[in-house]
């Protein structure tokens, strides 16, 4: 099955992701002929259990590599890559300490301490990859010249420290490790406390500010008003505002003047009763054409005002 390349995921970082899968493959592979070598020419001491757990480390770090490769198309090149080899070499250290000769008093302990050991270092291998990742996350708000010499330098003491770590927690049996080496584990830690703590302060200081917090509320548009019955709008006055004059008179502004009378009727002449004697009312002119005022952007769904009822 063959994993989906993400839309970010180019040319290039497809082939660092290959060739992260070629080197479980290899180091796979590698793992197994030694065990199997060391099975046939080494001594018989618990034999059948050192195979054993080969057996399950092979096995853990088969599962480990299907799952990053899973991962890989979710991640950057780099971190696939950089992930892979981390459990590489968790692989060999598991293999070195399985088989490594063992101490006279080993044998009283169960091996729990060479267990306890690799655990220890599978640790080390993952916090030293999580704190790549977060530093290169943070260096890429805001990258300057000093800011990409820190985080190389950060990254590689990082390295050092890890590296300088997981020797005692492998050969802690055989090697006496004296005062000057921790002295420099120390030192090591020191520096990578410093430029680790960096980074985050520049860009408190220069990063360009990010967009406003997801939870902030976005400003919500206001209904248009309407009429006394609540459903029809009001008209639109050429400057976009609402005509709050025909609110209260129920007529648009702009067309108040077009309909209204411009010669009032004439005055009932005394002693004339009957109705039929008066001449028909003169008609009323019709409203000139007039252009349909702007509608305020957002509110073009509304329906139009209602028609104005006829004039007695």
């Amino acid at each position: 099955m063959t994993v989906p390349e993400s839309p970010h995921t180019g040319t290039s970082e497809s082939r660092l992701i290959r060739i992260a899968l070629w080197v479980a493959i290899g180091a796979l592979i590698a793992a197994a002929v030694v065990c199997v070598v060391w099975v046939l020419i080494g001594s018989d001491n618990d034999i059948v259990g050192r195979a054993f757990l080969t057996i399950l480390l092979l096995a853990a770090f088969a599962g480990v590599a299907l799952l990053d490769a899973r991962l890989a198309a979710r991640r950057p090149a780099w971190f696939a890559l950089a992930s892979m080899v981390s459990w590489v070499a968790a692989l060999l250290v598991g293999a070195i300490l399985i088989w490594m000769p063992a101490r006279d008093w080993y044998y009283s302990s169960g091996g729990f301490g060479r267990f306890a050991s690799f655990l220890t270092i599978v640790l080390i291998l993952q916090l030293a990859l999580l704190h790549a990742r977060l530093l290169i996350k943070a260096h890429l708000r805001h990258v300057t010249g000093f800011t990409r010499a820190v985080t190389i330098i950060t990254i590689a003491i990082v390295v050092i420290l890890a590296v300088l770590l997981i020797l005692p927690l492998m050969f802690w049996e055989y090697v006496d490790y004296r005062d000057p080496y921790w002295r420099a584990v120390v030192a090591l830690a020191i520096l990578a406390a410093v430029g680790t703590a960096l980074i985050p302060l520049i860009n408190a200081l220069f990063a360009p500010k990010g967009p406003r917090a997801a939870g902030a509320r976005a400003p919500q548009l206001q209904p248009w008003p309407t009429y006394v019955d609540g459903v029809t709008p009001l008209p639109v006055l050429p400057d976009g505002s609402p005509d709050w004059n025909a609110y209260y008179t129920g007529y648009p502004s702009t067309v108040s003047q077009a309909i209204a009378p411009v010669a009032p009727l004439a005055p009932v002449a005394p002693g004339f009763g009957d109705p039929n004697a008066w001449p028909p009312p003169a008609p009323h002119p019709t409203a000139p054409h007039q252009a349909e005022p702007p509608v305020a952007p957002g509110y073009e769904g509304y329906p139009p005002p209602p028609p104005l009822p006829p004039r007695p």
